[in-house]
């Protein structure tokens, strides 16, 4: 998929943020945060930038199932280890979720329940042209949050692109937000200004802005991006 003209980018961003209200996620969710180029208001959009705030799961709120009710004690975790070959069901993800949408059930690489993927497989189509950042700390303290760790690994590449707007946050939709990406009201500055303002100087921001813009260029489809602070 080549990207999204403008309309339908915001149409889509509109459906994520509805399916974050309307279902059952496998965290709970926080924040979603829309970046980079639907943000600038460009259109085309080649590719559309997500962020989502979630929160780790500490106490798995879900309803027992029926089985549980009828008496099997196996725990989820269990369950799910022997239906899917899958960990941490009802410990990393949520069992009710995952009882009703095991389709979207994903692992990480050591076979434990992955959260990012997880909300990437249920909210994402499998070849939309989107990115999605997954976090724990909200969009504006893990922009200065990632920019520390990229200075001090020599990688850009894990930049977030701080040119943001808030969709959705605690349960509430901002409904001018929708519309001034409608409308491209919004008045942001080029990626190397905006990382100038958080702190690094003119060369600096202009080689990691350069560094992101062409990380962002070879990548396709749907991708996904994970990290705990």
């Amino acid at each position: 998929m080549s990207g999204f003209e403008r309309e339908r980018a915001v149409d889509r961003l509109e459906g994520l943020v509805d399916a974050v209200e309307d279902e059952r996620m496998p965290v709970p969710v926080r924040e979603v945060w829309a970046l980079g180029d639907v943000a600038l208001g460009l259109d085309p959009v080649e590719r559309l930038d997500v962020y989502v705030t979630k929160d780790i799961l500490l106490r798995d709120d879900s309803e027992p199932s029926a089985s549980s009710a009828d008496g099997d004690e196996s725990d989820p975790e269990t369950q799910f280890r022997n239906s899917h070959g899958i960990e941490g069901v009802g410990k990393t993800v949520r069992a009710d979720w995952a009882r009703e949408y095991p389709q979207h059930l994903r692992a990480n690489a050591n076979g434990h329940a992955a959260p990012e993927q997880c909300l990437a497989a249920h909210l994402l189509g499998d070849d939309e042209p989107i990115h999605l950042e997954v976090c724990n700390s909200s969009f504006e303290d893990n922009v200065t949050q990632r920019l520390r760790g990229a200075q001090l690994r020599d990688d850009y590449t894990q930049l977030l692109d701080p040119r943001g707007v808030c969709l959705w946050a605690d349960g509430t939709r901002s409904e001018e937000a929708f519309r001034k990406l409608r409308e491209s009201e919004l008045a942001l500055p080029t990626l190397s200004a905006a990382l100038e303002m958080l702190g690094l100087d003119g060369d600096e921001s202009e080689a990691a802005a350069t560094e992101l813009h062409a990380w962002r260029e070879r990548q396709d489809g749907v991708t996904v991006r994970g990290d705990v602070v």
